[in-house]
Formats: structure tokens, C-alpha cells, sequence
């Protein structure tokens, strides 16, 4: 249990005052209490809330309390309560089915449950008619320190929700019924790649090497450098001479020393790389003045890869409301 008090937060409740408050607190008090017990590691607590903010408000409600109701145990982190009461309504077509389907997804999301996530996002797809598309349906990510809130495109989150039910095939099929420009669209690629294992081995090259293509255009060197692993994995001749190639420019003397090996046309060449590579510990590596000078000179180490850029544009985690 966390000792002590923050500033600026509440007093902690004693046992008869948490039980008033339970009984007569609406959700924003409940809601309150939630925080509170979070912040206490109060998990005891905490299963007292779930049961009383599933029973608070009985169907049937209209949909802004239902709403209002699985937010806030969303909040207190019982995602599979709030698609119990989701459940209590079905609105009906029109711009509540949508915000209802969202929290939907939002709470499924939340509780990894991905075959309910998958279905709100499908029924999302129908519910927003002709001419729009969940590629156009920016979603609400877990808030970040600073307060923000990031989104992420619908159709980026469906094809995630299937691709962990093992649906990869029909993942990637997803992501390549809407391309998009830049680094997003060289990212959707490369999972497409990577998930399409029904697809066949020059099909899956053919879109490496399109992301590899949009990837370096725009100077995303961090994703060229993982598009090049993965073009690596595939038993394609041409995957080592395009890395070859695109060393100089992702600053990996190390890649390249490595790929040069055993090539006796690449010998000076890999005498060169061999003369700019630094043993971590060598004056200026990594290591340096970390040994212990009782146990003696450190023994000699194989030489630590230089790191590319690092790109901006790798995706974060999906982490959920």
C-alpha cells in the first residue's frame, strides 16, 4: 500500500466514511473514489466500487447515463463491467450508435478482449454509412503525462484486434484496401508484409520494398533500418545488396562490416569499416570506466554497432484507455 498522502490529494477515508460515501456518492463521486483507491492501491475497495457502479443505475437509462456509467468504470478500471452496461442499450442508427460503439471499442480494448473490440469497429465501419471510412475515424488512445490525448486511425486498430486473433491474412488485407502517402503508409506496408504469411514471397517483397521506397524518401532512416531487417529475413538475393547500399546513409559501419565478410571482392572495403569500429570499452566507447580496476584490462570485445537515427515515426504502443 502506498505510505503517506500526495500533495493536493484527498485525506484517505477511514472504513465507515467509505462506506457512507459508497452508498450515497453519484458517479462523479464514485468516480472520485476510484481515483482515490487506485492511488491507495486499495484493490479491496476497488471490487466494492465495481459492484455498486454496475448496480447504481438499473436498466433501462437513456444513453447518456449509460455512457456517463461505463466511463467511469472505465476509469476505475473494470473494462469488463463497462461492456455490461453498455450492453443494457442498442441505439439506434445515427450519431449515438456511434459514440456508443466507440466506448464500446474503448472498453474491449481495454480489457484485451479483442474478438468484442474487432466487432465494434466492424459495426462501426456499417454504422458510418455511405462515403466514410474507419481510416477517417481518429480514436482515443490512453492519455499521455503531459495530458494529451493521441489518436489513431479506426482502421489501424481493426487490423491490430485481428491480427491477435490470428486473422493476420485478413489483417493485412485491411491495410492494404486503404493506402496511405508517407511514413503511415510505409508502416502499413511492412505489417502487411510481416502478416501475410498466405501471401507469396514475391508479393510480401514487392511491399517492402514500397515502404522501403516511401521510408527513404522522407528520410525515416529508424523505419528504413527495420524494413531492411525484415527484407533480410526473406530468402530474396537482392535484400543484402540494397542494405549494402543504403549503409553510408543509416551510419551503420557495423551492418556492413558484417554483411562484407567472407566476400574477398570486399576486402578493402571491410578493412575500412574494421579500421572506424570502437571496442565498447576503448577510449570513448560505451563502456569506457566501467571496469574494475582491481580485476585488471578488460578483455577485448567485439565491436558495438553504431545506432542509426532514431525515427520519429515508429508507432507507440496501443495502449488503451
Amino acid at each position: 500500500m502506498v505510505s503517506g498522502t500526495a500533495p493536493g490529494a484527498p485525506p484517505p477515508l477511514d472504513d465507515a466514511a467509505f462506506a457512507a460515501a459508497l452508498q450515497r456518492g453519484d458517479l462523479d463521486r464514485l468516480y472520485a473514489l476510484c481515483r482515490q483507491s487506485l492511488a491507495e492501491d486499495r484493490r479491496d475497495r476497488l471490487r466494492l466500487l465495481h459492484g455498486r457502479l454496475l448496480a447504481i443505475h438499473p436498466a433501462p437509462q437513456p444513453l447518456p447515463v449509460v455512457l456517463a456509467n461505463a466511463e467511469a468504470l472505465l476509469g476505475c478500471l473494470a473494462p469488463e463491467a463497462a461492456l455490461t452496461v453498455l450492453d443494457r442499450i442498442g441505439p439506434a442508427p445515427g450519431q449515438d450508435r456511434i459514440q456508443w460503439l466507440v466506448v464500446q471499442w474503448r472498453a474491449a480494448s481495454a480489457g484485451l478482449d479483442h474478438r468484442r473490440a474487432a466487432l465494434a469497429l466492424e459495426r462501426l465501419a456499417v454504422a458510418l454509412g455511405p462515403g466514410r471510412s474507419l481510416d477517417a475515424v481518429a480514436l482515443p488512445m490512453r492519455r499521455r503525462e503531459d495530458g494529451t490525448v493521441p489518436t489513431r486511425a479506426a482502421l489501424d486498430e481493426l487490423a491490430e484486434h485481428l491480427a491477435a486473433r490470428g486473422l493476420t491474412l485478413q489483417a493485412a488485407q485491411l491495410l492494404l484496401s486503404s493506402r496511405r502517402p508517407g511514413v503511415a503508409g510505409a508502416e502499413r506496408l511492412r505489417l502487411a508484409a510481416g502478416w501475410g504469411s498466405a501471401l507469396s514471397l514475391e508479393q510480401r517483397e514487392a511491399l517492402l520494398e514500397q515502404a522501403l521506397d516511401q521510408a527513404a524518401a522522407l528520410g525515416a532512416w529508424g523505419l528504413v533500418n527495420d524494413l531492411l531487417d525484415d527484407q533480410m529475413g526473406l530468402p530474396v538475393a537482392r535484400a543484402r545488396e540494397r542494405r549494402l547500399r543504403l549503409a553510408p546513409r543509416l551510419d551503420d559501419a557495423y551492418g556492413e562490416w558484417l554483411l562484407r565478410q567472407g566476400d574477398p571482392a570486399s576486402a578493402p572495403r571491410a578493412r575500412e569499416l574494421e579500421g572506424r569500429l570502437r571496442s565498447p570499452r576503448s577510449p570513448g566507447g560505451h563502456a569506457a570506466g566501467l571496469s574494475d580496476p582491481a580485476a585488471g584490462p578488460a578483455p577485448e570485445t567485439v565491436p558495438a554497432p553504431a545506432l542509426p537515427p532514431a525515427s520519429s515515426s515508429a508507432p507507440s504502443p496501443a495502449p488503451r484507455p
